[in-house]
């Protein structure tokens, strides 16, 4: 059925609406009003998105195009979650009108850390809305009772619901500040017969929210689950719609929880935020280089110290090899923490290069803590600690190493060196090997170089494994 359209007037300076031309607006302007055609949209029509003229449903007669200068920016600021490396990884806070999508696997703090965020926001904004399809109003109350004791909780709800049209009712009687969707995976609505967590039940229920929060402003934490390889489960719709995407990361052996975001179209992604697992909930881990150094006391054979750039922090890494005879077969090439591609790449540099052959050698690699850096600037460190765990000699516990690699050898320029030198000063390193074209510029400044440290810039890998 064709769509019926009619004439309105709409003033350039206030975007005042009149079914009939004034010459003098309602704000003072004179002939300011100027003819439209629009067309009323349907009100079962719940799919689009449209912020002017219409209410949370979305109803409301078809949007207007706005012109860039009379957006109001101020409109899209950020809320506080009171975690500091939370309000790191999101790019300063949670910004208005957000959808964010945070995932991990089962028992890594995904919920831990929604809550702590929550009672922050409450005690500070106002009303926060915490829907569960999965626990009950009485587990959550325990989580909170144990990870929240001594805050004040009043504006902190719940809802166990999984029906998105009841959720969207009680966002319109609530009105809440922040909202928690958990998880994704167990809503539906009813427009569809499709069972929850289904391809069009998830796609559906991710544009429900995205209007929900566009319209009324409101930031929108999702929990989705993740696959047996760690990936995001159900459609790429939802990576696409969500303006953030939080990963949860961390053996639940150990302690350390890194948060790391893989989408942000309000920051940066190459920031990472520590976290402890503790009785009490996550606690941040505000010196980061520190607990992945920790055991490096003494020197051993085997092991080597790198950094990286992160976002806006340098960190310190260590790197653990072993290189074994290997026994029946093709050798074996294990890695944790580096890719696999990239540890044959080395180890081939490594014997045209060095001259060091482990083709019948076994080779483990494992970046100490969990982390899995992209940052191709722990080549040399990689290098060199697989060839002091083949000639079992010790590396100085005090030396870091950083670099690229090229297939020729060559050591190719890091960045940031400066800021990761003054980490590895503060940390008490004295030497630090890293490509000559890095150590050059930075000798043309010796103003701004730690004092006690000693920079030695090397060309190739192999000048690098003469200066141990």
């Amino acid at each position: 059925m064709a769509k019926k359209a009619k004439t309105v007037f709409v003033c350039q300076e206030c975007g005042y609406e009149s079914p009939k031309w004034m010459g003098q607006c309602i704000c003072g302007a004179w002939n300011t009003m100027v003819e439209e055609r629009v067309f009323d949209s349907s009100e079962e029509d719940k799919r689009g998105r449209r912020t002017h003229g219409s209410d949370i449903s979305g109803r409301g007669r078809a949007g207007r195009a706005t012109a860039l200068t009379e957006i109001q920016t101020e409109l899209y600021t950020r809320l506080d979650t009171g975690i500091g490396e939370l309000n790191r990884v999101l790019g300063g806070g949670l910004v208005k009108g957000s959808l964010t999508l945070i995932s991990g696997e089962p028992g890594i703090g995904k919920s831990t850390i929604i809550i702590q965020a929550a009672a922050n926001i409450a005690l500070r904004y106002g009303k926060v809305l915490y829907v569960s399809g999965e626990e009950s109003e009485e587990q959550i109350k325990m989580r909170a009772d144990r990870v929240c004791s001594g805050q004040e909780l009043q504006n902190l709800f719940l809802l166990s619901e999984t029906n998105m049209e009841n959720i969207e009712e009680v966002c319109k009687t609530l009105e809440p500040v922040f909202v928690i969707i958990d998880s994704i995976q167990t809503m539906y609505t009813a427009e569809m017969d499709s069972a929850p967590g289904s391809v069009s039940q998830v796609r559906a229920c991710g544009n429900l929210l995205m209007r929900i929060g566009k319209v009324t402003g409101v930031p929108i934490f999702i929990v989705a689950h993740v696959t047996k390889s760690g990936e995001l489960a159900g459609p790429k719709i939802v990576e696409h719609l969500v303006d953030c995407v939080l990963n949860f990361t961390g053996e639940r052996s150990q302690e350390l929880r890194i948060l790391r975001s893989h989408k942000n179209r309000f920051g940066t992604t190459s920031e990472i935020g520590a976290f402890e697992m503790a009785e009490e909930g996550l606690m941040e881990v505000c010196n980061l280089s520190e607990s992945f150094l920790e055991g490096m006391e003494t020197a051993v054979e085997g092991a080597a110290v790198t950094a990286i750039y992160e976002g806006t922090r340098p960190l310190l890494l260590e790197v653990q090899a072993l290189a074994a005879p290997a026994n029946v077969g093709f050798a074996r090439r294990t890695a944790i923490g580096v890719e696999h591609t990239r540890l044959n790449m080395i180890l081939a540099v490594l014997d045209r290069k060095a001259g060091i052959s482990l083709l019948n050698h076994d080779v483990y690699v494992n970046i100490v803590g969990g982390l899995r850096p992209e940052d191709t600037s722990i080549d040399l460190a990689v290098a060199l600690a697989i060839y002091s765990a083949y000639k079992r000699i010790a590396i100085d516990t005090k030396t870091l190493s950083l670099g690229e690699i090229g297939l020729t050898g060559e050591l190719r320029t890091v960045k940031s060196a400066d800021k990761i030198i003054k980490e590895a000063a503060r940390m008490g390193f004295v030497r630090v090997i890293m490509p000559l074209r890095n150590a050059v510029k930075l000798k043309e400044k010796p103003d701004d170089l730690p004092d006690g440290i000693k920079i030695i810039g090397v060309k190739d890998l192999h000048e690098a494994i003469s200066s141990l």
